[in-house]
């Protein structure tokens, strides 16, 4: 071997011995693939109830009903909105491999979706980051498979229908590994394109669903929700939001302007090369605007950007709290520093993840509150898992599994990961087995919120 050139940290080392695909096949021997099937209820663990008030710590308080009201809406919608009840779960009621990925953190089956990339053209892959930290891997795909049961009852498919959902997300996850561990390793990094993937996993059923979800998405732009959710001054001289309660209602003028001197320190965590294109659009007005099932009661705004033609650009500026996995992730070995920024987590975590990100990823601090920053209703779109058909929550399944695992070979070596799920469908079958069980615990859970909202414990406010 030539000696001349020195090892240089960040690169690979030419000297090492290591061969990933037999350590991850000898993880096998301590955490035996047979064995995530495996799921506990911990002795410690908190009610329901107790978890969803805790979790809502810190939210805005007169948003928490409505909170509430979308996670009593069915099982799938607590699953949803329990994030941090899982994880506690998971690091408390089940075996970890101790082998770590940037994960989503959150990564339920309607957090997969379609979004434009910076040519018009549109991509599918996870996306939504809030949660998102260095942390096991299986804990995403687990939390995926449970997803998919719940999605699968609430849809009226039969017992056989979703276990196999969860199985076969498992086992497009795998094979998916499998092949990314035998490409050269710049191939795999962007393997699998959107081109290919309804192929890749078989999801042929699926296509006009997709089909149906991507011309929605080529219409849900800025300029459509600008459309709708903004009026022309009384001078003519721009636009500004129109109240829409619940969910949105234009910003007080301190607020607004809280809001948009923030942007100055959003602008210095972007590229250099993107500063030309905001320069060209003013900022016309800040509304506050109510988001997901997880964050409602979080601090959201969207900030209505014009050029010189009025034509519009809408900036979503969000709280960043702290990832409900982080008190967990040392409790399977990988505990990890403390964030600098929470915001700066939250975008980093999502350029890891995805093949091809919002170009205006970035983030802020208002009023010493972290925040990210990216595009509002860039071209987005997303299939309802709970409104799929037998023959489509499978085809589903096998592709959000292959996007899971394309998305954790990019921090993760697939060779490890590939080592250890292996050629048999023993991993397959034990996360089928766990998804079974969790979502069973999961409708309990929902049971008993669904109590507490009956008998006033905790409010909740239902949208028309």
């Amino acid at each position: 071997m030539d000696e001349r050139l020195p090892y240089v940290p960040g690169f690979a080392d030419r000297r090492s011995a290591r061969e990933p695909k037999r350590e991850g096949r000898a993880l096998r021997e301590a955490v035996p693939r047979h064995a995530h099937a495996e799921f506990s209820v911990s002795p410690g663990r908190p009610d329901a109830v107790t978890a969803v008030e805790e979790a809502n710590r810190g939210r805005i308080a007169e948003l928490v009903p409505l909170r509430v009201g979308r996670m009593v809406a069915s099982p799938f919608a607590f699953l949803r909105g329990s994030a941090g009840l899982m994880a506690y779960d998971l690091a408390h009621g089940t075996p970890a491999t101790g082998v770590g990925a940037q994960i989503c953190g959150d990564a339920h089956a309607a957090n997969f979706g379609l979004y434009g990339d910076a040519r018009g053209g549109l991509t599918i892959d996870l996306n939504d980051f809030d949660e998102t930290v260095h942390g096991p891997w299986e804990w995403d795909l687990k939390r995926l498979a449970a997803s998919l049961v719940l999605a699968g009852r609430e849809a009226g498919a039969d017992e056989d229908v979703c276990r196999t959902a969860a199985r076969d997300a498992a086992g497009a996850y795998r094979h998916t590994l499998r092949l990314l561990a035998r490409m050269p390793a710049a191939d795999a990094w962007n393997a699998v394109a959107d081109e290919e993937l309804v192929s890749h996993a078989d999801a042929h059923d699926l296509l006009g669903t997709l089909r149906r979800v991507a011309e929605k998405a080529r219409r849900n732009t800025s300029a459509r929700f600008a459309a709708k959710s903004t009026r022309e001054t009384a001078d003519g001289g721009g636009r500004v939001f129109v109240d829409a309660p619940p969910v949105l209602r234009r910003a007080s003028d301190e607020e607004a302007a809280a809001v948009a001197v923030s942007l100055e320190e959003y602008l210095g965590t972007l590229p250099e090369d993107r500063l030309p294109l905001l320069a060209r659009y003013a900022i016309h007005d800040v509304a506050f605007r109510v988001v997901g099932t997880g964050s409602v009661g979080t601090r959201s705004y969207v900030v209505l950007l014009l050029d010189h033609r009025g034509k519009p650009l809408v900036l979503q500026v969000k709280e960043a709290r702290t990832s409900v996995l982080r008190p967990y992730t040392a409790l399977a070995g990988l505990a990890e520093p403390e964030p600098e920024h929470e915001g700066r987590r939250v975008v980093l975590g999502q350029q890891r993840m995805q093949v091809v990100s919002d170009t205006l990823l970035g983030w802020t601090t208002l009023e010493g509150r972290p925040y990210q920053v990216r595009q509002f209703r860039n071209r987005k779109g997303s299939v309802d898992p709970a409104a799929l058909g037998a023959g489509e929550i499978d085809d589903y399944a096998r592709m959000t599994g292959a996007l899971l695992a394309r998305a954790h070979s990019h921090s993760a070596d697939p060779r490890l990961l590939a080592g250890y799920c292996g050629k048999s469908e023993e991993l397959d079958e034990a996360v089928a087995a766990f998804a079974v069980a969790y979502a069973d615990r999961t409708e309990k859970d929902h049971a008993e919120l669904a109590v507490a909202v009956r008998t006033g414990r905790l409010p909740a406010e239902r949208e028309v």
